[in-house]
């Protein structure tokens, strides 16, 4: 079984409604949402994000570099929430 590499700091992404935030808190977390929550308007990055998460979860890319994939996956997606925009900088 592969490890579930957690990130240093969660990623959070506002998926399916407004307001609807997830915490994305592992390379492997990220994977599972890429591949099958992900939106619909998906780019090059999206594709990148997948393969670098696959990667790091079989020990050939490092957690940082999912962790970043999948920043900018979400920043070409229009998903990724801001710590300025959530509650108290944070999800309750």
């Amino acid at each position: 079984m592969m490890d579930n590499k957690p990130f240093e700091k969660p990623v959070v992404v506002e998926l399916g409604h407004v307001g609807k935030y997830r915490q994305i808190r592992s390379t492997r977390e990220a994977a599972e949402c890429l591949m099958t929550v992900w939106p619909l308007n998906r780019g090059d990055r999206h594709r990148d994000a997948l393969d670098t998460c696959l990667k790091a979860l079989e020990g050939y890319r490092s957690t940082a570099d999912a962790r970043r994939a999948l920043v900018e996956a979400a920043r070409e997606s229009e998903v990724l929430v801001p710590d300025d925009r959530l509650p108290d900088g944070k999800l309750h």
